[in-house]
């Protein structure tokens, strides 16, 4: 519960500009591209810091680690609510990403020293439903705010919930013994990972599928509602928070099921792949504008999304207990750092089209999707054929 509370902070900060987009393209003069180059600091920062964080999190204990880089997001988000211009809100928000790097990782490998590895799935997606609330937190609650306290009031609390829940941490989670291993032998076991197709087969669809999302609801999504739907603030907002919502359940759902569903002989991986496609599905049917009612199209695509996350039970077996931060970071690693090139991407794209009285082209977000869901169809054929790996690499 300690690390949960962190991980709810960490989705508040990561889809918290999604609403606050448009008030920060107006009070800082940004274009389309600065505004996805700004939001996705956060990605890139918590991305390629996720080597290093294996490293720690195998060494030192996700305690130590954890509670240590929320002192660090507190500094962001002061930083952040301070700033005067475009650097100081790129810097603040690097700064956060960084620090709330190990909330999802941390508990993760806190949950393969405490718990069986049979109970990884259902532990992450009650954990991931935690998380997910605060992307829900970060939605209609926000607007609803907003015009109480301004934003920068908004990210000074933050910057204060985060050295209390780092306090949290560090005081009431227990510690275990690691291995300990040298440096340079840990970062030769991050390579051996990453040199594994059967990792890469199995992580690459939930790569580029994640970060799909993480790039729409973190930020896209907001405004291809006002662009596109032509839907005003509230009311962008509300379905804001049906696609969270949707996602939230679908964490549960697909954890607890997940375990279950493997008991009586359905593997996880069907399960996977079948979540997967519908998520693609609702995706293209995003990227056309198909006509579809909005909000529950983005309600369905929230939800099967979600299944991506069996990608940690999945892969997790595969390598000793002593290498699980590593494995799960790498899973991160080149899921943020791909959130990163969307969520700028889908910016720099936009910025070919016409804008209009600050409206961005519809052909602009559809082309930029477009694009993102061949890289899913590519992805997903190459898992398909995939059958339930054999023996698991034993601890």
């Amino acid at each position: 519960m300690p690390f949960a509370a962190g991980f709810f902070l960490s989705y508040f900060f990561r889809n918290v500009t999604a609403v606050i987009a448009k008030d920060l393209a107006r009070e800082f003069a940004l274009t389309p591209s600065d505004l996805g180059l700004l939001t996705s600091a956060y990605f890139v920062a918590f991305g390629l810091f996720q080597p290093v964080l294996g490293v720690l999190l195998d060494r030192y204990g996700p305690r130590r680690v954890v509670a240590s880089l929320l002192c660090v997001t507190a500094l962001g988000a002061f930083v952040f609510g301070a700033a005067g211009g475009f650097g100081a809100l790129a810097l603040g928000r690097a700064l956060i990403g960084l620090g709330v790097s190990a909330c999802l990782m941390g508990a993760i490998k806190a949950f393969t020293l405490w718990f069986p590895l049979s109970r990884l799935a259902t532990l992450s997606g009650w954990y991931l439903f935690v998380g997910a609330t605060g992307g829900l937190a970060a939605t209609a609650p926000v607007e609803a705010a907003l015009g109480a306290v301004g934003w920068r009031a908004l990210f000074y609390g933050l910057a204060a919930a985060s050295l209390a829940v780092a306090a949290l941490i560090a005081l009431c989670v227990p510690e275990k013994p690691l291995p300990g291993a040298a440096w340079g032998e840990q970062f030769r076991g991050t390579a051996q990972i990453l040199r594994r197709a059967l990792f890469w087969r199995i992580v690459l669809p939930f790569v580029i599928t994640h970060a799909a999302y993480q790039a729409l609801q973190g930020l896209w999504l907001g405004p291809w509602l006002i662009d596109v739907a032509g839907f005003g603030r509230e009311h962008t907002a509300s379905v804001l928070l049906v696609c969270a919502a949707a996602y939230a359940i679908g964490s549960v759902i697909f954890g607890s099921f997940a375990d279950q569903l493997a008991g009586r002989g359905f593997p996880r991986l069907a399960l996977y792949k079948w979540g997967l496609l519908v998520s693609l599905a609702a995706f293209v049917a995003i990227a056309l504008d198909a006509g579809l009612p909005r909000a529950a199209l983005l309600a369905t695509y929230g939800f099967t999304v979600m299944s991506g996350a069996l990608v940690f039970a999945l892969i997790t077996p595969h390598f000793p207990v002593a290498m699980s931060g590593r494995v799960v970071t790498g899973v991160n690693f080149a899921m943020f750092t791909t959130t990163f090139v969307f969520q700028w991407g889908i910016g720099v794209v936009l910025r070919a089209y016409p804008i209009v009285d600050g409206r961005y082209a519809p052909e602009g977000y559809a082309a930029a999707l477009l694009a993102i869901a061949a890289l899913q169809v590519v992805v997903l054929v190459w898992l398909l054929p995939l059958r339930e790996p054999a023996t698991p690499a034993q601890p």
